[in-house]
């Protein structure tokens, strides 16, 4: 039989999915608590206090700690429970919620969300590096780090349409970018609209951008979408939900334990959030996080 921790710490982020967090947070808690589970909620500011927070978790001795929010939430609590035995649960919330597709939980019911942390049936998973910061889904190097750039400057409007509105200013000026990329100390260089380097197979709310990616294999996928014209990027954009793009000609795979990727003017995305500029160094950290899925 699983064994449930009995001090568990609900991390929430309130605002995540238009306020869906809070309301989220209380329904899973009351199931939670229902089962016997000792639930402290705790809310940040900000990201830095978010983070904060989950780092007093792990040094305080908790036993499981669960994110309530979006994968950005995810990713804060990640930095901490990272190479521990503390557990990590998921309540999705947000608007992408890759991570909860990735373990199967819920991304629409908290209760049937909270019943997989109730079940308490553990899993090592692998986690991307560079340096001291993680990821788990996979971190966007090109024209996908600029349209986040362009939409976290939009006031308006919220949701999946502003990065849609993004894509659209970001397309009447992009141009390739000049790539470097060392692949397990095979260097490559080359003219890409964008290099994703995914743990799990997608990002950004269901886009399967790094298709067949596993999260136990102990190795990166990398992903090259070589230089295409405007309109073929505009057609080929729906194919990556259905992950179906892998048959473009464009398309390029490389599955490594470690890769740098290096071209100018770049800030790369990782879990949705603003991860560093390039260039970066990323290797796996085999099973580095224990989740509740």
């Amino acid at each position: 039989m699983p064994t449930r921790p009995r001090e568990t710490t609900l991390l929430v982020n309130p605002a995540a999915g238009r306020g869906r967090g809070a309301h989220f947070a209380a329904v899973a808690a009351h199931r939670l608590r229902d089962a016997g589970f000792d639930v402290r909620i705790r809310t940040g500011r900000d990201g830095a206090e978010a983070e904060a927070i989950a780092r007093e978790t792990v040094a305080e001795g908790g036993e499981l700690l669960v994110a309530c929010g979006g994968d950005g939430l995810v990713h804060l609590a990640v930095q901490a429970v990272a190479g521990t035995d503390v557990a990590l649960g998921v309540i999705p919330a947000g608007t992408g919620n890759d991570v909860a597709r990735y373990l199967g939980i819920s991304r629409t019911d908290p209760v049937a969300a909270a019943d997989t942390i109730v079940a308490s049936r553990r899993r090592r998973i692998d986690l991307a590096r560079s340096g001291e910061r993680y990821f788990v889904t996979v971190l966007a190097g090109g024209f996908d780090a600029l349209v986040n750039e362009r939409a976290n400057t939009m006031p308006w409007p919220r949701g999946q349409m502003r990065y849609n509105l993004a894509t659209l200013g970001e397309l009447r000026t992009f141009r390739p970018l000049h790539y470097t990329l060392d692949l397990d100390d095979e260097v490559r260089r080359v003219e890409a609209m964008l290099v994703a380097v995914g743990n799990g197979p997608s990002f950004g709310g269901g886009l399967r951008i790094t298709e067949g990616a596993l999260l136990d294999d102990g190795l990166l996928d990398v992903v090259i979408i070589k230089a295409m014209s405007r309109p073929g990027l505009v057609r080929t954009y729906p194919k990556l939900f259905s992950g179906t793009h892998t048959s473009h000609p464009a398309y390029e795979h490389h599955r490594v334990r470690r890769v740098t990727v290096a071209t100018p003017g770049i800030v790369a995305y990782a879990d949705g959030e603003r991860f560093g500029a390039l260039p970066l160094t990323i290797e796996c950290a085999p099973a580095a996080l224990e989740v509740l899925a």
